[in-house]
């Protein structure tokens, strides 16, 4: 929700996406109330709402949800949300739910009958995960808060280093703190070889970085990558003396545990997994 509360723009522009209808042209965007309160009184608290024109009397109103996973509770609550928007703005409103995966955004697709014949609520849905990836940097510039969602989409994608790319030219219209928020959250959600080409595409010179956080990061990544490297070459030789002692003592490991192996960046625990493969019989008395 930090996106939409940094950029309002961004969700007319996600719905326009996800349902094909070009919003009403506006000159002004801001944000409404998160709470709908009845006279019960029960609060019922959105993830966010967006209004399209004048705040006073809005063209046209959006409450974005965030639904991690399955919820039957929302069924109930997100038509109320709708009506009362409705009812306290005097304007059309809609509603966009985004969704982690693919599961769950096929049921929040599903209609939600009222009872009344013909009121039906149909939630326009975008699953992030088929984001789409913005590689044009006018367009990155424009709407940082798009790039990072088509970042985290689209980074281990054919389109990779275009991507990664126009995160980055994104990065530089942001300032330092959302710059560094965007960056981290990013970076988190990324690959390791993601991770590795936007830092080579940050480093390597080609633009004239003009940002804080650009410069900031530019350097301190120059002393992180040298550390880093440090890091992993201890890792890496942390985990080839235990494939070593899980060979000596026999043990065979399927595809998930190598991978599990391989894949780990805690040299503490690979060091206590080598302890406990001197002594086990199983596998499990070393992984479980």
């Amino acid at each position: 929700m930090e996106l939409f509360r940094n950029e309002p723009a961004l969700a007319p522009e996600l719905l326009q996406l996800v349902s094909g209808i070009k919003p009403p042209e506006y000159e002004q965007i801001s944000h409404g109330s998160e709470t709908f309160t009845d006279c019960n009184p029960t609060e019922y608290r959105c993830d966010s709402t967006v209004l399209l024109g004048n705040p006073k009397r809005p063209d046209l109103a959006i409450v974005v949800e965030v639904q991690r996973k399955p919820d039957e509770r929302k069924r109930f609550s997100w038509p109320v949300y709708l009506s009362t928007l409705r009812a306290r703005r005097k304007c059309p409103v809609t509603l966009l739910v985004l969704c982690p995966n693919k599961r769950t955004a096929a049921w929040c697709r599903e209609p939600i009958e009222s009872g009344h014949e013909g009121w039906v609520l149909r939630p326009w849905v975008l699953d992030l995960t088929k984001a789409p990836a913005v590689t044009d940097l006018n367009k990155a510039r424009s709407l940082p808060e798009l790039t990072v969602l088509s970042t985290i989409a689209n980074a281990d994608g054919p389109d990779r280093e275009a991507v990664l790319t126009a995160f980055a030219e994104a990065l530089e219209v942001t300032d330092r703190d959302k710059g560094e928020l965007y960056h981290d959250y990013v970076r988190s959600q990324l690959s390791e070889a993601a991770r590795d080409c936007l830092e080579e595409i940050m480093q390597a010179g080609t633009y004239e970085w003009q940002s804080d956080f650009a410069l900031k990061h530019i350097a301190e990544g120059k002393a992180e990558g040298r550390i880093e490297g440090e890091v992993k070459g201890e890792i890496k030789g942390e985990i080839k003396i235990l494939l070593i002692v899980l060979e000596s003592h026999g043990f065979t490991l399927d595809g998930d545990l190598q991978q599990r192996i391989t894949t780990c960046q805690d040299p503490q625990q690979i060091q206590t997994w080598a302890r406990r493969a001197a002594t086990a019989e199983t596998l499990d008395e070393i992984f479980d």
